[in-house]
């Protein structure tokens, strides 16, 4: 295996960026399921959360797989932070893969072998291997240096002991250079990989903790290994359905995956590694696991994608898929029939659908304190009183947009603490869609291209009402 060198570098100046979601921690939800009223940066929507929930702890017993889940409610009302919630809660074993429905009409490829990637990204490989390790504490380290430098490579004994045995090996330049790398010394915990020679330092052995008055808050104390100093253990790799494809149909090998030009993967690749990867089932060696992707803005796939999705749903190692849609009744892409949310009627038959429901004025007051928070900016309460009911009257996502904007008229001023009339200012500054779209029913007629009448002036004002 090639091990990639990455330089150390300083960081000079960090910079934190702040997402529309990099408050949310998890779904909020205690040991029995149930949703905390206000946790892990989620507020309110309890039943969508406690659905969510069962999902997540069906995905992490492998107990659900090529199942559909739709999270379906209107703008503003926590979809996607949902969706990021489930993503924070599964963790790093099981494979989430994320992308929005128009992304796949800009990729330079068909749209569905655009979903037959994302599909599997989303489906894990745990791989397990046996291999032979050396496992236990330096005793001694010798190194014999030449007189002159460059005459004759350097040689070298090394000393290791387990708490039944204590053998001497003979070291060679190349694992006297990794031992010098690693920094190890008298008294470390080392496994050295037989197979590849990769040194791995597992600690320092609680014999040596006294050795020292000053030790490092890094430090790491481990047992003594007992037993033999050789030993065979199991390996796992957990990798993608998806990454085996790029490194098998590249001839660059896995160096595809950082360059990001997979390009299209031809089906007999991929017929060729599922038949490997049952072989690696049946032998005990492997194991699927089953994950999630989201397709957020699912109403932007048209027919021939909710096609595809049906026949990909039916597949043994199909994922789960999580779909979200802010939309009521509308046309079905590429054909001129309507349907609920713009998911055809036997797609939508598959899916278990997740309802959100507006937020309430306390739900709206604790988001934009926990917005607050994040985007580390100081508001007194009117203040807040005030975000508030902004985003009653007009919508959630805009009263978070304006603490920003609010902030920096603070700062403006060269106050510390976010005010009213900060607030005031950003509103008078920055409309909302309400505003907006008044004034230009009400001045449509100075607007080039106007598509608007008469009639249909009071059309609007009763829409923005």
């Amino acid at each position: 295996m090639v091990e990639l060198k990455v330089s150390e570098s300083r960081d000079l100046t960090r910079i934190e960026r702040i997402g529309a979601h990099s408050h949310i921690r998890g779904l909020g939800l205690d040991s029995a399921l149930e949703p905390r009223a206000s946790s892990e940066g989620m507020v309110g929507q309890t039943t969508a959360r406690k659905a969510a929930g069962v999902i997540v702890q069906m995905v992490k017993e492998g107990k659900i797989a090529g199942r559909a889940v739709l999270l379906a409610g209107q703008p503003g009302t926590g979809k996607t932070a949902i969706a990021m919630g489930m993503a924070k809660s599964i963790g790093l074993e099981t494979p989430f893969a994320m992308l929005a429905g128009s992304e796949l009409f800009s990729l330079e490829m068909s749209k569905t072998e655009a979903l037959m990637q994302a599909f599997r990204k989303a489906i894990g490989v745990r791989i397990k291997e046996e291999t032979e390790v050396i496992e236990g504490e330096v005793v001694e380290i010798q190194i014999d240096r030449p007189a002159v430098t460059g005459a004759v490579s350097k040689t070298g004994k090394l000393t290791l002991k387990t708490t039944e045995m204590e053998t001497v090996y003979d070291l060679g330049a190349k694992m006297i250079e990794a031992l010098g790398k690693d920094k190890v010394q008298s008294g470390d915990v080392i496994a050295i990989d037989k197979a590849s020679g990769k040194i791995t330092k597992l600690g320092r052995s609680f014999s040596r903790s006294r050795d020292y008055d000053a030790m490092g808050p890094q430090t790491k104390f481990v047992q003594c290994p007992d037993g033999e100093l050789q030993k065979r253990k199991e390996v796992v790799h957990c990798v993608t359905l998806h990454e085996i494809d790029v490194i098998n149909s590249r001839t660059q090998g896995f160096l595809a995956l950082f360059t990001g030009d997979t390009g299209e993967i031809r089906a007999e690749v991929r017929e060729q590694i599922d038949t490997k990867v049952a072989e690696w089932r049946e032998e005990g060696k492997a194991e699927i696991v089953p994950g999630v992707l989201f397709i957020d803005e699912v109403h932007m796939l048209d027919i021939e994608c909710f096609s595809f999705l049906n026949r990909a749903l039916e597949n043994e190692m199909a994922p789960i898929l999580v779909v979200a849609t802010n939309r009521g009744i509308t046309t079905i892409r590429g054909t001129n029939y309507k349907s609920p949310h713009g998911i055809p009627i036997d797609f939508l038959d598959r899916l278990l659908i997740i309802s959100t429901q507006p937020y309430t004025e306390e739900d709206i007051r604790k988001i934009l304190d926990i917005r607050c928070q994040e985007e580390d900016v100081d508001v007194s309460e009117d203040a807040k009183v005030l975000l508030t009911k902004i985003g009653v009257d007009t919508s959630l996502r805009y009263a978070i947009n304006l603490i920003t904007s609010a902030a920096l008229a603070c700062q403006k001023r060269k106050g510390k603490v976010v005010e009213m009339e900060d607030v005031s200012r950003a509103y008078e500054l920055f409309w909302d869609v309400k505003r907006s779209t008044q004034y230009l029913i009400e001045y449509q007629s100075d607007y080039m291209f106007s598509e608007g009448t008469m009639g249909e002036e009071g059309e609007g004002s009763m829409m923005v009402s």
